[in-house]
C-alpha cells in the first residue's frame, strides 16, 4: 500500500499527459448590443428562431445577404449553419436557426440533445477557419432560453478547441483564444460550464492517450499530482496490498501483467474537513489495455482497447469537477488500473478465485476482466458504507448492440431511480435506457465449485449477467447505480463533442448529484425497495 497526503505529494512528468483547462477566456457584454463589437472579433455566431424575426436583418443589417438562401431552403434552414460574411466587413458570420422542438412541446427550444447537437455544428463551421476570437449573439429569445443556447455554444467551444494528445515533432496550439457573449439580458454563471468543460476533455484526453503513455505507474503518479492540486487525500492499493485485502478478483486479472504496478486507486474528497461515511462513492473501470487476456481478441477488436481505462476517467473527472464547484458532498473515488494481458501467468477459464468480500468466483472468459476488477474495488469501496455507489465502465459488447453509441446503460438495485435516470439522461443530453435486473437472471450464473460465475460462454444479455454479478460486490442496503458506457467511443461524435472519444458520463453525473440531489435522495432512501437480491 502507498498512502499519500495532499502535502507529501509531488509533481511529476506524468502531469503533463493531463490535457489542459480551457483554452479561451470569455467576456461578457450585456444589454444593448453595439454594432461595433460585432466586428471586433474573427467570428460572429448568430442564433435566432427556426423563423427569423424582421428584427434580425434590423439589429444585424450584415447579414441581410442570407436571407435569399433562408428562402430558398425555407424549413430545411432551420438547425443548420449558414456561413456569409458580416456585410462589408472581414467579420465571418454563421447564422444558425434553432431546430424545433420536440413535436407537441411547448417549449421554445429544442431537447438537450438536439441543441448541443446544434451548438457544435454551429461551433465547428465557426472554428474552421481557426479564428483567435468568436463573438456570440442570441437573437429575439427570452433571457432563460438565451441563457441555456449561450451555455450550449460555450460548451461546444469547449470541446471543439480541444485537443487529442499527439506526439509529433511539429504541434500547433489551438487559436481561439477569447470569447464574447453579447447583447444577453444579463450576465451569465460559467462556473459549471468551465468545470464540465475541463471534466470533459479530462475523460476524452485520458481515454485517448496510448497505453505505452498511460501505464499503471504514470497514472498512479497522474493521480498523486491531482490529489496535490485539489487538495484530495491520495492512497494507492498495490498488489501485497490488495492480496491483504484478499481482492483475489482483480488480482487474477493483473497476475498476466509484465509488471507489478497494478492497483487500485483511492482519492478522497472532504469539504470543510468532514468525517464519518462518504456521502458518494465513485467507482471506475481503469483497464489500460485489454488484449482480451488467455481468450485473446481478434486484432481488429484490440486496436483501441487503449480506451477501455475510460470508466476510471469518468469517475476521476466527477471527483474533480465536484471538487471544483465545492459540492457539500464528501466523496470517495475508487480506480481499478491495470491491463488484461495473455501469457504464461494469465488467469484462465475455470480458474476459482476468492473476491474481497469472502465470494468465490469461477473464471469461464478472461475477457470479462472488466466485471472482475470492479467487484473488488465495489466490495472495498462499500465497506465504508456509502450512502451511494456509481459505478462506470466501458463493460459490454452486448450493450453496444443493444443501445448503439449514442445512449449508454444503467443498471440499478432500486426500481424507484429508473424514471430519475432517464430524466437525467434527457436533460443532460446524455441519454441513457436503463435495463431489467430481475433475480431469475442469476440462474445463468450459478457455478458448481464457486459462489458465482463469472459469466456465460453465450453472449445472451451479457450486459445485465454483468450488472447481476457486479450486484453480488454491493453491500445490500446500499442504493447503486451502473453505467456500462455504450457511448464512451463514437466515430461521428456525440451531441456537441466531435469524434472518437465522447466522455460521456460527466454532464450526466452531475446532472444526478446536483441537480436532482433531492429526488436522487428521496428515490434512494433506505426506506425505498431494493431490487430482490
Amino acid at each position: 500500500m502507498i498512502g499519500v497526503s495532499p502535502k507529501q505529494v509531488k509533481q511529476t512528468a506524468a502531469d503533463k499527459l493531463l490535457p489542459a483547462g480551457v483554452g479561451f477566456r470569455v467576456t461578457q457584454a450585456p444589454g444593448r448590443l453595439r454594432k461595433t463589437a460585432l466586428t471586433e472579433v474573427d467570428h460572429l455566431i448568430v442564433v435566432a428562431a427556426s423563423r427569423p424575426p424582421p428584427s434580425l436583418w434590423r439589429e444585424l443589417p450584415g447579414l441581410r445577404s442570407l436571407q435569399p438562401r433562408i428562402k430558398r431552403l425555407g424549413k430545411l434552414a432551420a438547425g443548420r449553419a449558414l456561413r456569409g460574411m458580416l456585410g462589408n466587413s472581414t467579420t465571418a458570420a454563421t447564422l444558425g436557426l434553432l431546430p424545433a422542438p420536440a413535436a407537441g412541446s411547448k417549449a421554445a427550444l429544442p431537447g438537450t440533445f438536439r441543441l448541443l447537437g446544434f451548438a457544435g455544428a454551429l461551433v465547428a463551421d465557426a472554428l474552421a477557419e481557426e479564428p483567435r476570437s468568436v463573438g456570440l449573439v442570441v437573437h429575439g429569445m427570452e433571457a432563460d432560453d438565451a441563457r441555456r443556447i449561450a451555455k450550449a455554444v460555450v460548451l461546444a467551444l469547449g470541446a471543439h478547441g480541444w485537443q487529442a494528445p499527439a506526439f509529433r515533432k511539429e504541434h500547433r496550439p489551438a487559436t481561439l483564444k477569447k470569447v464574447q457573449l453579447l447583447g444577453l439580458h444579463e450576465q451569465i454563471d460559467l462556473q459549471r460550464p468551465f468545470a464540465e468543460i475541463e471534466g470533459l476533455n479530462m475523460v476524452r484526453g485520458l481515454t485517448a492517450l496510448p497505453a505505452n503513455k498511460l501505464t499503471a505507474t504514470t497514472y498512479r503518479e497522474l493521480l498523486a499530482g491531482l490529489a496535490a492540486r485539489h487538495g484530495w487525500e491520495f492512497e494507492w492499493l498495490d498488489e501485497k496490498a490488495l492480496a491483504k485485502l484478499g481482492a483475489g478478483a482483480f488480482l487474477a486479472v493483473a497476475q498476466g501483467n509484465a509488471s507489478r504496478d497494478a492497483g487500485i486507486a483511492r482519492l478522497r474528497y472532504r469539504p470543510g474537513g468532514q468525517t464519518g461515511q462518504p456521502d458518494l462513492a465513485l467507482i471506475g473501470k481503469g483497464i489500460i489495455f485489454d488484449t482480451g487476456g488467455t481468450n485473446s481478441k481478434s486484432a481488429i477488436h484490440m486496436l483501441d482497447m487503449h480506451t477501455d481505462m475510460s470508466g476510471s476517467a469518468v469517475a476521476l473527472a466527477v471527483l474533480q469537477a465536484l471538487s471544483a464547484l465545492r459540492s457539500p458532498l464528501s466523496v470517495d473515488c475508487w480506480l481499478a488500473i491495470t491491463e488484461n494481458r495473455s501469457g504464461a501467468s494469465a488467469y484462465k477459464q475455470r480458474d476459482v478465485v476468492t473476491a474481497a468480500n469472502g465470494l468465490t468466483v469461477e473464471v469461464v472468459h478472461t475477457d470479462a476482466e472488466g466485471r472482475m476488477v470492479l467487484a473488488d474495488a465495489l466490495a472495498l469501496a462499500g465497506r465504508d458504507k456509502p450512502r451511494l455507489m456509481l459505478d462506470y465502465a466501458t463493460l459490454t459488447g452486448a450493450c453496444v448492440h443493444a443501445l448503439s453509441e449514442r445512449y449508454s446503460g444503467t443498471f440499478s438495485n432500486r426500481d424507484t431511480l429508473n424514471e430519475l435516470l432517464i430524466r437525467v439522461g434527457q436533460e443532460s443530453g446524455e441519454r441513457v435506457w436503463p435495463f431489467p435486473m430481475d433475480e431469475d437472471f442469476d440462474d445463468d450464473l450459478k457455478s458448481k465449485v464457486a459462489d458465482i460465475s463469472q459469466c456465460i460462454s453465450g453472449g445472451e444479455a451479457d450486459h445485465i449477467l454483468a450488472a447481476r454479478f457486479l450486484q453480488r460486490f454491493v453491500p445490500e442496503g446500499i442504493p447503486w447505480v451502473h453505467v456500462d458506457l455504450a457511448a464512451a467511443t463514437r466515430k461521428d461524435g456525440l451531441a456537441h463533442v466531435p469524434g472518437s472519444c465522447t466522455g460521456f458520463g460527466l454532464r450526466y453525473s452531475l446532472s444526478l448529484l446536483l441537480d436532482h440531489a433531492a429526488d436522487l435522495q428521496e428515490l434512494a432512501s433506505p426506506g425505498t425497495q431494493p431490487r430482490h437480491r
